[in-house]
């Protein structure tokens, strides 16, 4: 395969780290690639709101390709087990993986993409390679899913996949992704990569929880306290991607879960699924996306492009709280937003040790929304995002008889 970092036919901009030092951080959170993947995040948020894992949903010819993609990935863990060694973490079994992966990956992805997108093919070639792990270290941990989440919006924006498969490439791609990341981890005992022990949401994930807590937004057939129970891991770990989340930390730990995860066990005392989602997407701003040891390894290239976006560009936010039509894949490609932007001056970030329950414990920021694009406002209005009358899996989310918003849902 020709170097990922080459250009070509000097058309295509290089495919390379471009955040170097601390003050690349900010040049990052202005890019159009934070603002991308954000928006594609929110916008996967609210398109997957009530629906569980195991539903039926539209399914692609392109995105069933790429889901058996997989298959042949997990062939090639079969071709490679685990060595007998005396160190119990990293498996060296691992890097012969990671080298044929690489040597086969160019050829399955030449198969798969039709004639047009081709010139996007070593762009998502680099990021899917880096999202399975680092073979000199054996680890993995949330920038290698970072590099997934690249890999899958660059799909959108490329328009290799479409609006109607926004559900299907969250509840199938990316579980599918999950399922076997988590093979390689138990298969070649990978160390989390950069982990902070009992302080980090896990040791290896962060977006299913993300998403996970999306579909429980609507309709959710329990509350946030009981997400630790057996019945309710045992009854609903297929069908929901938070509760696959505990059951495997589950079977991977053990000792009480608030002792060894601390930070998901304070996540009981919220009251919302909503509020739980809005307060994991500042968390992964501002634990991952603001971390240099994370983003230092990170590509950019023509579709995740580094470039700064217009000044006052906002982000879009997820609507949680009913079931709305799919967000337009205007959401994460970057494209003008049908509702004029409001520019939102943005805080400084809180010190990393704060916890994760004051992220978690904030109220819920209002957003406008047409019917192709959900842009972030500031928080003036008085609505609350939930319609009343309908189920969201909350304790208390339906407006006052007169007209005040609930408690929940009130701007600190």
């Amino acid at each position: 395969m020709a170097d990922a970092n080459t250009q070509s036919a000097g058309k295509l901009p290089a495919i390379t780290k471009r955040v170097q030092n601390l003050g690349d951080l900010g040049i990052w959170q202005r890019s159009r690639a934070y603002h991308d993947l954000i928006g594609f995040i929110n916008g996967t948020s609210s398109a997957i709101q009530g629906i569980k894992t195991t539903d039926e949903m539209h399914e692609s010819e392109m995105l069933t390709k790429l889901v058996r993609l997989f298959d042949s990935l997990e062939k090639l863990v079969e071709q490679h087990p685990p060595l007998e060694q005396p160190q119990r973490f990293g498996n060296k079994a691992y890097r012969d993986w990671a080298q044929e992966m690489r040597e086969q990956l160019p050829e399955l992805m030449d198969q798969l993409l039709p004639a047009a997108k081709k010139r996007y093919q070593g762009e998502l070639e680099q990021y899917l390679m880096e999202s399975f792990g680092n073979a000199t270290r054996i680890d993995y941990g949330t920038g290698h899913e970072l590099s997934f989440l690249f890999f899958l919006c660059s799909l959108f924006k490329a328009e290799i996949l479409q609006e109607e498969d926004i559900v299907a490439a969250a509840l199938r791609l990316f579980n599918r992704y999950l399922e076997f990341v988590r093979q390689l981890q138990r298969t070649y005992n990978m160390e989390p990569a950069g982990s902070q022990g009992v302080w980090s949401l896990d040791d290896f994930q962060f977006v299913p929880f993300i998403w996970g807590s999306a579909q429980l937004a609507v309709k959710s057939p329990f509350d946030p306290s009981k997400f630790v129970d057996e019945q309710i891991i045992s009854d609903f770990k297929d069908q929901f991607m938070f509760i696959s989340c505990i059951d495997y930390i589950c079977k991977v730990k053990t000792g009480h879960f608030g002792e060894h995860s601390n930070q998901l066990w304070s996540i009981t005392d919220v009251p919302s699924w909503i509020k739980i989602n809005a307060g994991l997407v500042k968390m992964y701003q501002k634990e991952i996306l603001s971390k240099f040891p994370v983003i230092q390894h990170v590509y950019f290239g023509e579709l995740m492009a580094f470039e700064a976006v217009s000044p006052g560009t906002t982000i879009s936010n997820a609507r949680l709280g009913h079931v709305a039509p799919p967000p337009s894949k205007r959401i994460c490609i970057g494209t003008p937003s049908l509702v004029p932007p409001v520019p939102v001056t943005v805080a400084p970030p809180p010190p990393p040790a704060e916890s994760l329950n004051s992220d978690l414990n904030v109220g819920d920021s209002s957003s406008e929304s047409s019917d192709s694009s959900v842009v972030l406002r500031a928080s003036t209005s008085s609505a609350s995002l939930v319609a009343a009358g309908e189920g969201s899996g909350d304790k208390s989310n339906i407006q006052a008889a007169d007209g005040q918003v609930s408690k929940e849902h009130a701007v600190d």
